[in-house]
């Protein structure tokens, strides 16, 4: 087992009125900090989903844990195979190379804090989704920069069967 050591000499504050938002309701997202403001440490965000809102198409990430904490309301969390439904205050956390994704429970809000460690630059990442929402990019265009932000997509029959209305999974 190795020990991730990160190089940052000070604390990293990101005051709300500060931290850049990518996106509008139904999904935003509070870009906090990324790998480069925490020597590697982390890149974390907040993303609020309104109304049943899609979060995170299935995917994985090589080296990375995704860490879920549920702020408010209700929200879907796929982690391999399963979907679970998690609450206020209840934390999923993810290994490097599981299938997971996200999303507001179907006619609900969710608010989450979501952690990547070790921490990748994640905020170009998020750039390039609002680039995809206003038209200026293809959805196509993410397949060619999984590489880069550790982000690679698949599909998954549970996810797919869990938004199209199947019964709901197990609370967390």
């Amino acid at each position: 087992m190795s020990l991730f050591v990160p190089k940052f000499d000070e604390s990293v504050i990101v005051r709300e009125a500060e931290a850049e938002v990518v996106g509008r309701a139904p999904t935003t997202v509070r870009l906090l900090a990324d790998s480069s403001s925490t020597g590697g440490a982390l890149s974390t965000q907040r993303v609020t989903l309104t109304a049943g809102a899609d979060g995170a198409a299935p995917h994985w990430h090589d080296r990375s844990a995704e860490m879920f904490f549920l702020l408010d309301g209700a929200a879907d969390i796929l982690s391999g195979d399963e979907v679970l439904t998690a609450g206020p205050g209840d934390l999923v956390v993810v290994p490097p190379g599981r299938p997971h994704a996200f999303a507001a429970v179907p006619g609900a809000d969710a608010d989450l804090l979501i952690v990547l460690t070790p921490g990748t630059e994640r905020f170009e990442y998020f750039r390039h989704l609002r680039r995809i929402a206003l038209g200026e990019a293809t959805r196509e265009s993410l397949l060619e920069v999984q590489e880069r932000y550790g982000n690679h997509f698949l599909s998954s029959t549970a996810w797919d069967a869990r938004r199209r209305g199947a019964a709901p999974g197990e609370t967390v």
